[in-house]
């Protein structure tokens, strides 16, 4: 009984997320509006997308393995991305929306050459398959655990889903969505915590049987080195992902990117907490739990606590808010694979209708490799190592020349290219060709300081011989040349245009406030299963139902 109440809430949250992301399907008119929103997103949603994008069942299952096994460290990881939410809002969101460009790999182009943006894209559509591929197989092992299904043909299942409204729908159709999600999970979590607490025999009883430094801020191979490592790391990751860009450029002034990555960063001071507490609560629960077995530490708290019904919530929160960061990555690596190769060399006179239906079919195309990528991710270690190899790998290379670009007049796309070459060469020497034919291998940290530190060493070195030299970057005055130009001549939004962004922008906001009166409903709903939780669930959809009224005024202030 109670599998099959938890199964329907997922299928009913399901089929109402698919219905929102078809609503979206006649608002993409052309590659603006269908992979940057008109450029007329309010700076609110874009952060709450941003914030929703950025983790995933990964989250719960990555980092609760470590909440498991090591305590607050897990929080103090997670902590170092609102550093690098608050440098972006700072320095990098804006500048990406000054560059008016519609992709990073379109900057790119301009700033530092064809040769270099062919190569990043190639690179860029492998890894964000691979990390998003990762990030499937997280909320298919708990989907599949929990409710007794085989894992792989819930990891094509639950893939298939998350492609089919991103393809649909384009960044409106993600962007709401992960609003929703961000509710449905807020909520999940904020019912866990208060259940977790008391089976875990309340405050007193979980901070006197937790074993001994679980709560230092550092612990384990998790060094101050490796804290230091992965906040420079994510000042390049938040700044600097081609995802994330997206949600800059979409906005419409540099103010507005700033608040976007500040509210970003402003969620991340608090979130983490609440999200790491339950797994670090279940260690006094059951503290047997060994190697990959923690990874599902998050989802046996969640099957000890919840009764009927709730589970199938917060699974939904947990595979939604993987779709939300699957889907994002899904729809900037369509935009770049349809804006920069397709319309940029294949066919550059592809009428609207053709783009739009070559960005679609990308969409279907990346997706099925992502799933095929998480297929294959119990066979390479587990979450946790796939997911920090890949960000010590290619982080560093591959993000910090572009955001060093965004300032420098020096940097030039040969260097650029040796920079990211020699890079990435070193951290694949020292990750896998080294522990496999010498056994040495370096710490996590040492790890993560060599993936970030030696692209930044060779710019810096590079902009300081280049600086004494008297040396200006060829690219740079063509870019200059470019923007003059442009400048010149602006590319003038039409009344029928402008009309169309703000009749999306106005429907958004609608189909949110309707949304959360949905969620709101369902809510009150569950309260009839909930037995001892009825009033927790109860309150949080009055809150949610109360909710609803922003969107709506926002959406009532919307002038056509």
């Amino acid at each position: 009984m109670s599998a099959a109440i938890d199964t329907s809430v997922i299928v009913v949250f399901s089929i109402f997320i698919m219905l929102v992301g078809f609503s979206f399907s006649r608002t993409g008119r052309n590659l603006k509006s269908f992979f940057a929103a008109g450029e007329a997103v309010p700076w609110f949603i874009g952060g709450l997308s941003l914030f929703m994008s950025f983790f995933s069942a990964g989250t719960f299952v990555a980092w609760g393995s470590i909440a498991y096994k090591y305590g607050w460290v897990a929080i103090t990881i997670q902590w170092t991305m609102c550093i690098g939410g608050l440098v972006t809002g700072l320095y990098l969101a804006p500048k990406w929306k000054a560059t008016g460009n519609l992709t990073a790999a379109e900057f790119i182009r301009e700033r530092l050459g064809e040769a270099v943006q062919k190569s990043y894209i190639y690179i860029f559509m492998i890894v964000s398959l691979m990390i998003k591929g990762s990030v499937l197989y997280s909320v298919a092992r708990l989907v599949s655990s929990s409710l007794g299904f085989p894992l792989m043909p819930s990891t094509v299942v639950l893939g298939l889903f998350m492609i089919a409204y991103t393809a649909v729908g384009g960044l409106w159709a993600v962007m709401v969505t992960d609003i929703l999600q961000f509710v449905i999970l807020t909520a999940a979590i904020l019912i866990i915590i208060p259940l977790a607490f008391d089976a875990a025999g309340g405050v007193e009883h979980f901070i006197k049987f937790s074993p001994q430094g679980f709560f230092d801020v550092v612990n384990g191979e998790y060094t101050w080195g490796f804290i230091l490592a992965f906040a420079l790391y994510h000042i390049f990751y938040i700044g600097g992902n081609w995802t994330f860009v997206q949600r800059y450029t979409s906005v419409d002034t540099p103010k507005s990117a700033s608040k976007v990555a500040y509210l970003f960063a402003g969620l991340y001071i608090i979130s983490p907490v609440l999200w790491m507490l339950p797994p670090m609560l279940y260690k006094t629960i059951n503290p047997g739990l060994q190697g990959l077995e923690t990874e599902n530490a998050y989802l046996m708290i969640c099957q000890h606590v919840l009764p009927a019904g709730l589970m199938g919530l917060i699974l939904t929160g947990m595979y939604f808010s993987t779709s939300a960061s699957a889907n994002t990555a899904l729809n900037v690596v369509s935009a770049v694979f349809t804006n920069d190769i397709y319309k940029g060399t294949i066919n550059p006179k592809a009428s609207d209708k053709k783009l739009m239906s070559v960005a679609r079919i990308s969409s279907w195309f990346f997706g099925l490799g992502m799933i095929i990528v998480a297929l294959i991710v119990p066979y390479i270690g587990g979450i946790v190592e796939f997911t920090l190899s890949i960000g010590a790998i290619t982080g560093g290379p591959l993000l910090a020349p572009p955001l060093w670009a965004l300032f420098s007049k020096r940097l030039t796309g040969k260097v650029t290219l040796y920079v990211t070459g020699i890079s990435l060469t070193a951290n694949l020497v020292f990750k896998i060709i080294l522990p496999f034919l010498t056994e040495y291998k370096l710490s996590r940290a040492n790890e993560m300081l060599l993936g970030v530190g030696l692209p930044f060493i060779m710019l810096a070195l590079y902009e300081i011989y280049a600086y004494y030299k008297g040396r200006t970057s060829e690219e740079y005055l063509h870019l200059k040349t470019l923007k003059a130009e442009r400048k010149a001549s602006p590319v003038l939004v039409t009344v029928e245009e402008a009309f169309e962004i703000q009749k999306q922008n106005k429907f958004g906001l609608k189909v949110i406030a309707f949304s959360l009166c949905f969620i709101a409903v369902l809510l009150y709903v569950l309260c009839f299963f909930s037995a001892g939780s009825a009033s927790l669930v109860a309150g949080i959809a009055t809150v949610i139902l109360l909710s609803s009224l922003i969107p709506l005024r926002a959406a009532g202030k919307v002038k056509l």
